[in-house]
């Protein structure tokens, strides 16, 4: 009996030994998800991230997601993905257009022995993935594209059920009371620091040349509800979960219209 329990413990310091050692080949991580006791990414600048904005948002969303579908854009190494099928979730598709965290993804979920699906692909092009799915998940990407409202439009046609969305917020961190028209020489309203604006990073920021137009709190809510989209709770600060209420003008998305010159 000694020598068999010695047998398991070293047959599991080998296979630890084993994912660490291929972690390192797989170059730097930024989601830190924990592989049977080996983190992938235990010096992050943020912390234990993104685990550390998950707690607060796990809560807002069911425990049990039986058959339901995901959908995880920009999808990273997969925490959000494996957080969502550990709940029982049906189909999960993870898109993203960078190789290399395309090839964590699916180290992750082979070593988890997750059933989950990978698959590359741009955030403007993901209005061609058939069909839609009961959860979208558009985590830490907005932020980073040169054209966000369109993007965020396009996402909005794979919503079935809800649209769990997180960027990074500067700025005011509350949404104003807004009227629905100003007149044109009203120009103090530009003045207050919670009126909604998106700030242009032209060169860098946080060594990030990716990070190109960086919202307040009330213009992420104020393009959220101008794409149709009815929040239904804030969990963290900058994170929301929203439900599709007037995506739709007649029978064509409000993208589609724009591209028609219809709005």
């Amino acid at each position: 009996m000694a020598t068999t329990q010695t047998n398991v413990i070293h047959r599991e310091t080998i296979d630890r030994r084993a994912i660490a050692r291929r972690i390192s080949e797989m170059g730097e991580w930024f989601h830190n998800i924990d592989l049977h006791g080996v983190p992938t990414a235990p010096e992050h600048f943020l912390g234990d991230f993104p685990r550390v904005k998950w707690k607060n948002i796990a809560p807002a969303l069911p425990s049990n997601l039986a058959g339901a579908s995901v959908l995880d854009i920009g999808c990273n190494a997969g925490f959000y993905s494996v957080e969502l099928k550990k709940r029982g979730a049906g189909r999960v598709l993870g898109v993203d257009v960078d190789d290399r965290y395309l090839m964590q993804a699916r180290y992750v979920a082979d070593v988890l022995s997750l059933d989950t699906e990978f698959a590359k692909c741009s955030v403007y092009d993901v209005d061609q993935i058939p069909g839609e799915f009961d959860y979208v998940l558009f985590m830490g990407v907005f932020y980073h594209l040169r054209y966000p409202l369109y993007a965020l439009d396009k996402v909005i046609k794979k919503v079935k059920g809800r649209l769990v969305f997180q960027t990074m917020i500067r700025g005011s961190l509350t949404s104003p009371e807004l009227k629905d028209d100003y007149h044109f020489w009203n120009k103090e309203i530009f003045e207050a620091p919670d009126f909604p604006r998106m700030h242009f990073i032209e060169k860098s920021y946080a060594g990030d040349p990716t990070n190109w137009w960086i919202p307040n709190h009330g213009a992420m809510e104020a393009m959220l509800r101008s794409s149709g989209l009815e929040i239904e709770s804030h969990p963290e600060p900058e994170t929301w979960i929203c439900r599709p209420a007037t995506v739709m003008k007649g029978n064509k998305y409000i993208l589609d219209h724009e591209l028609a010159g219809t709005l």
